[in-house]
């Protein structure tokens, strides 16, 4: 009601006519606008017992010119559970967040979209990880079939299997959602590998896990790597390495951040 009391009339291409006792839409007026009877759109105002459907929601929110929280807000109102926020769109990434990635440095960070697609990584994961700045390259395929990651990573079979299983569980969490299937589709058909481990149906959740790396330049570092979901956007997911206590990782890492500035050619792609 607050929402619909905010909307003028003109706006929402309704007439404005001069007979209107309460500023913004009317309850048939948005009912006409997001596509539903007059009676349900008044008894789901009212709070009452009736079937809710996520489209009619959606409508409703479109209608009313949600936001993205605000929406979310309409379908716990409606005793359903809030929708998965909208697919990403590099335009949206605010620039906080990437703040937040170089303000983890000298250490490794990261973001990822829903499919693991590459959005943003500091200096340090570029140097250590081998990310790119300028590819959004999906780092579950290139895991499986960039031959880079295979002598780096020190137990690559056993991460292989794990990383297969998270990302059946970060499927589980968008049902419907065929960008998940482009990629495993695309993997199936060019990793055996990533077909073998596809097929075991395994699932586990994206707790935090040790990586042990063979870097060409630095030699072996120590990570536990931590994904966090963003707030506000669980699309959204920020990956944080941090060096292991009692080793020399964090010296390592350090020594190849300042020789990439004394010498750009210096350190060897991974």
């Amino acid at each position: 009601m607050a929402r619909r009391a905010q909307i003028a009339p003109g706006d929402a291409g309704m007439p404005s006519g001069t007979r209107r006792r309460t500023p913004g839409l009317r309850r048939e007026e948005v009912a006409v606008l997001a596509g539903v009877g007059v009676s349900w759109y008044q008894w789901l105002e009212q709070g009452r017992e009736i079937t809710v459907s996520t489209h009619v929601l959606d409508a409703v929110a479109r209608v009313l010119r949600l936001n993205e929280s605000e929406r979310r807000h309409l379908y716990v109102l409606a005793g359903l559970n809030p929708p998965l926020s909208l697919s990403w769109d590099g335009a949206q990434i605010s620039a906080d967040l990437v703040r937040l990635i170089e303000g983890w440095m000298p250490k490794p960070a990261h973001l990822l979209d829903r499919y693991w697609n590459l959005i943003a990584a500091n200096q340090s994961a570029q140097l250590v990880l081998g990310y790119s700045p300028n590819q959004h390259d999906n780092c579950l395929v290139n895991f499986f079939i960039d031959p880079m990651y295979r002598p780096v990573y020190r137990h690559w079979h056993d991460a292989a299997r794990r990383i297969a299983a998270q990302y059946r569980t970060a499927m589980s969490e968008y049902p419907g959602d065929e960008g998940f299937s482009v990629v495993v589709d695309e993997l199936v058909s060019v990793s055996p590998e990533f077909a073998e481990l596809w097929a075991l149906h395994e699932a586990q959740p994206s707790e935090t896990m040790l990586k042990v790396l063979d870097h060409p330049d630095a030699g072996e570092l120590r990570f536990e790597s931590t994904q966090l979901q963003v707030p506000g956007r669980p699309d959204l997911i920020m990956v944080f390495h941090d060096p292991i206590r009692d080793t020399d990782t964090a010296a390592k890492v350090a020594r190849l951040i300042d020789d990439e500035a004394s010498d750009p050619q210096h350190c060897s792609d991974l």
